[in-house]
């Protein structure tokens, strides 16, 4: 499976649209990482915990979204995007999304 943020893949025609297909998870912070993070967040640098959740996050969307493509069998998914939102204090949503399409 190819996955592209362009709305092509290089060298490669695209001969059919298959639709709109997503992969998300909603991830929560625990009370440990934040009583550390927000320590480093005094006296500066990465919230490394948070950069490692985000991450784990992402693949997991990209992965539940490559999922989806699958079962409409497609060859990849251009346009990929990925969208942030709060769901509740302690809590996000990251989305990953993209047009499943069928390649030459």
């Amino acid at each position: 499976m190819e996955l592209s943020n362009t709305d092509e893949i290089a060298g490669r025609e695209i001969t059919e649209t298959l639709g709109v297909v997503r992969g998300n998870t909603v991830r929560a912070r625990n009370i440990g990482r934040d009583i550390t993070q927000g320590l480093r967040n005094v006296v500066g640098g990465e919230l490394k915990g948070y950069t490692d959740l985000m991450s784990d996050a992402r693949e997991e969307a990209l992965s539940r979204m490559e999922e989806e493509a699958e079962e409409l069998d497609a060859d990849a998914v251009v346009n990929v995007r990925f969208v942030t939102s709060n769901i509740a204090q302690s809590g996000a949503e990251l989305l990953a999304y993209g047009t499943a399409v069928k390649l030459d």
